[in-house]
């Protein structure tokens, strides 16, 4: 039986699945995928960054533990079929599922990873590949330049949320559910007011002379 905090954090891991599955089988939509490649996509996206994790922390594979992320993936492209017309029209759907999905799994790497045992710092990268790295993966099968590497504020709130989590654990009696709830928020925070004020990091620029010639 589920301990209150098990329960929740469950209930944080398939949210965050739907999320991301239905961001990943949206754009696949909006690429015109046949229905099964669009699952493919989905269920990449939702536990490729959970995935990677376990492998690096050398612990069993979640989703080879339960059918169920097969189930909610599934589920997830019966709900885009339905309301395609609503989720498949604009970028700010995308947006909306894929900020969700991010802030979620964030704290799902941050938690198995202290669960495993290891130290914050590890914790907090968890974190960042376990909610960006579905999402690199999702937009290199769609041929899409992987938001990753684009310079959104990206994995960057990842890493903020990750911080909060940590200096929230550094204050007296401070829950974990205190702590997972600041990571998340400060993840979609980041997310929304970065596109809605265009904040951006720099770009890595050379000069076209600097460049080596071809001939």
């Amino acid at each position: 039986m589920m301990t209150g905090d098990n329960l929740f954090m469950f209930i944080i891991e398939v949210l965050g699945t739907i999320a991301f599955a239905i961001s990943g089988i949206r754009l696949a939509a909006a690429k015109n995928f046949d229905w099964f490649g669009a699952y493919v996509v989905g269920l990449v996206t939702a536990i490729g960054g959970g995935t990677l994790r376990d492998l690096l922390l050398a612990i069993p594979v979640f989703w080879m533990q339960s059918w169920m992320y097969l189930a909610v993936t599934f589920l997830s492209l019966v709900i885009v079929i339905i309301f395609r017309r609503f989720l498949v029209g604009g970028m700010r759907t995308l947006f909306l599922f894929d900020a969700i999905g991010l802030a979620l799994f964030v704290v799902v790497g941050i938690e198995k990873s202290f669960g495993a045992g290891f130290p914050a710092w590890v914790a907090i990268v968890m974190g960042i590949i376990t909610g960006s790295f579905g999402g690199v993966t999702r937009d290199i099968l769609i041929n899409d330049e992987p938001l990753f590497f684009r310079k959104d504020i990206y994995a960057t709130a990842c890493l903020a949320g990750g911080l909060v989590y940590w200096l929230v654990t550094l204050l007296p009696d401070a829950s974990p559910v205190v702590a997972q709830v600041a990571c998340a928020v400060t993840v979609i925070g980041l997310r929304v007011a970065a596109v809605h004020y265009n904040w951006s990091l720099p770009i890595l620029q050379v000069d076209p002379k600097d460049l080596p010639s071809s001939k």
